[in-house]
């Protein structure tokens, strides 16, 4: 049951001001979105449709806590089949956009950002690597990219996700 009691009235607004959040207002709830989705296919959990209602609804604080708010998988099958034209996997983006602004961001993010950082990619790149790619006649690589943590702090992402 959702309860509307702490509801925002405003936070559909907010998201309309987002890019990609401009045809929230389109969406009368047919689930085309949700049928047509692979992603709840395979996790029943997983609904457009309820995140784009809630969010509709203003209930701003489930929405953007929501795990499942990040498990898109922007193949843009719903917004193939949305007969209001509304792009779908765009304002599922602008959603999770604006809850990183407001401080919600899976874990997983935080410490793959954590790794960008440090070594300017997702693995850490081995001794035992740099041999096996020797061997094989391959170009050396360097164990980090500081130039990606530049980048990083340049946008300024890193602050946002982080607070």
């Amino acid at each position: 049951m959702i309860n509307l009691k702490n509801a925002d009235p405003n936070f559909k607004y907010e998201i309309i001001k987002q890019k990609g959040g401009e045809g929230l207002l389109k969406c009368f709830g047919c689930s085309d979105c949700a049928a047509s989705c692979p992603v709840r296919y395979f996790d029943e959990r997983y609904n457009p449709r309820k995140i784009i209602r809630l969010t509709l609804l203003g209930v701003k604080k489930e929405v953007l806590s929501s795990p499942f708010l990040w498990f898109c998988a922007h193949c843009h099958a719903c917004t193939e089949r949305c007969p209001q034209g509304i792009m779908v996997a765009e304002l599922i983006n602008a959603i999770k956009n604006y809850a990183v602004e407001q401080g919600y961001c899976p874990e997983g993010y935080k410490v793959q950002l954590d790794l960008l950082e440090k070594l300017g990619r997702l693995y850490e790149v081995e001794d035992f690597d740099l041999k096996k790619r020797q061997k094989l006649g391959l170009p050396p690589i360097d164990k980090t990219i500081p130039e990606v943590a530049k980048i990083l702090e340049y946008t300024g992402i890193a602050k946002v996700v982080k607070k």
